[in-house]
This record gives structure tokens, sequence and C-alpha cells, in this order.
């Protein structure tokens, strides 16, 4: 928690700073929509061991942070910033045989700090579109696990484990914002995350009295988002904040 602070105040220090360069940056917010799909990447990871099958389903989440976008010239730029990434899942388990059916959810939270090389296109004084592509550097700080116990003993447990807690994405970004010097930068656009790794391992398990089966494989993670940013508008100081009194 506290490098996710430092790293905030030194965004904000940055973007403060490229105020005052011809070429401005800005600091601002943003939040997407996570929606998974089989366009970039499986959504569905199916496990199957003799009698014990399973399927996982990303389901929808969502990402959340703060995001400056420093100037290099009029038209490119370089976007970095710090999410928080909430990643949610659906698992339908089943062991036919023996009339047993079930479902669980699963959650994962990770951390990401994208960097993106950006490039505008001006369509009118107010309205610009923009694209650009890079890399995030993703922390997982931490394994999942669901445990569900029916009757007579019959227990499904799943346990995902990530091989590594720092990883890469590669990031695709595209879309529409509308600029105000008063009221700031509006933007909606869409991207697409592919991870360079599997997000993490699912292993899951049947146990009854003793008898135990295991079923294991890799959950892809990508996905398409809808994106929403907003970014402050750079003010200029009018001098000192604190007016000559008697003191003085």
């Amino acid at each position: 928690m506290k490098w996710t602070i430092a790293l905030l105040l030194l965004l904000m220090q940055f973007s403060a700073i490229g105020q005052s360069d011809q070429i401005s940056s800005y600091f601002g917010i943003q939040y997407k929509s996570i929606l998974p799909n089989n366009f970039v990447g499986s959504k569905i990871l199916k496990l199957s061991e003799q009698e014990f099958s399973s399927t996982c389903e990303q389901k929808v989440g969502y990402l959340i942070g703060a995001t400056v976008r420093a100037g290099i010239t009029k038209l490119i730029a370089f976007e970095t910033g710090i999410n928080l990434v909430h990643r949610n899942f659906q698992i339908d388990m089943s062991v036919p045989d023996s009339n047993l059916y079930a479902q669980t959810d699963l959650s994962l939270l990770s951390y990401d700090i994208p960097l993106n090389c950006l490039i505008y296109i001006k369509l009118s004084k107010a309205w610009y579109s923009n694209a650009s592509l890079g890399f995030s550097m993703v922390y997982k700080p931490s394994m999942i696990q669901s445990v569900t116990g029916l009757n007579y003993g019959h227990v499904f447990t799943y346990l995902g484990a990530t091989q590594r807690k720092f990883s890469a994405d590669f990031n695709a970004n595209i879309g529409f914002e509308f600029r105000s010097k008063t009221s700031g930068f509006f933007y909606l656009g869409g991207s697409a995350r592919i991870p360079l790794e599997p997000l993490f391992i699912l292993a899951g398990q049947y146990r009854n009295e003793g008898y135990s089966l295991l079923s294991y494989g890799d959950i892809n993670g990508s996905f398409i988002s809808i994106d929403l940013k907003y970014f402050f508008p750079n003010t200029k100081s009018n001098g000192s904040t604190f007016r000559p009194g008697p003191i003085e």
C-alpha cells in the first residue's frame, strides 16, 4: 500500500511539472469495464478427469485507477498510471455418475502499471481520436481458493495459483476525446489486453471419503474493455496563495 501511495504522488508531481512546459502533461482517472470474449483469447476453460468435470468462465469485471499523460509532441504522448484490476470467474462443477452438480465464484485482484505510446489525430478544434500500444507491468499479490462442500462428504476445491507474482500484458487502445481548457478532457474508447503468460493455473479437486480426482489447466485472462477517462484541466497559478498581512 505504501508503494502505491508513493507512486500516485510521484505521478501527480510529474503531471504538475509538465504543466509549465509548452507540451503539457495531464493527470486523470479512468474506469474500464472488462468484457471477456473469444476474439482475443478463450474466456472458457474446460477441465475433466474421469467422471469429474468442470468449466471455468471469465465474467464481467472492472479496472479503475489513476493515469498520467505526458506530452512528447503536440500529437504524440506517453501514458502511464496505476490501476486496480478486479476479475470475476464462475466455475460449474459436476460428477454426473453421482448426480452431483454445483457452482462457485472466484475473484482475482491485481495491480498494473501501463506504459503506452499514444498518437493523436485532430478531428476538429475540440475533438481528437487517438490510438496507443504498449505493455503493462502486472502484480498479482496472492492466490485464490474456493471450497464447496456437499452432502455425504462430497467436496470440490479449486485453487488459482500464479506462476509469478509479476508478469506483463500487451495493450492496445483506440478512442475519441473531447477537450475543454476549462472542463478538462473526456475520453471514450475501447482496448484489448493480452497477457504474455497465463493469468493463473486453475487446479480443481473432487474428494469423497478418501477418493480423490484432480484436474488443472491455464486461465488465459485476455479481455476487451470499454474505457472511460477524465483528465483534469491544467490551471495556471496567479501568484502567491498568501496575501500580505500586518506581519509583513
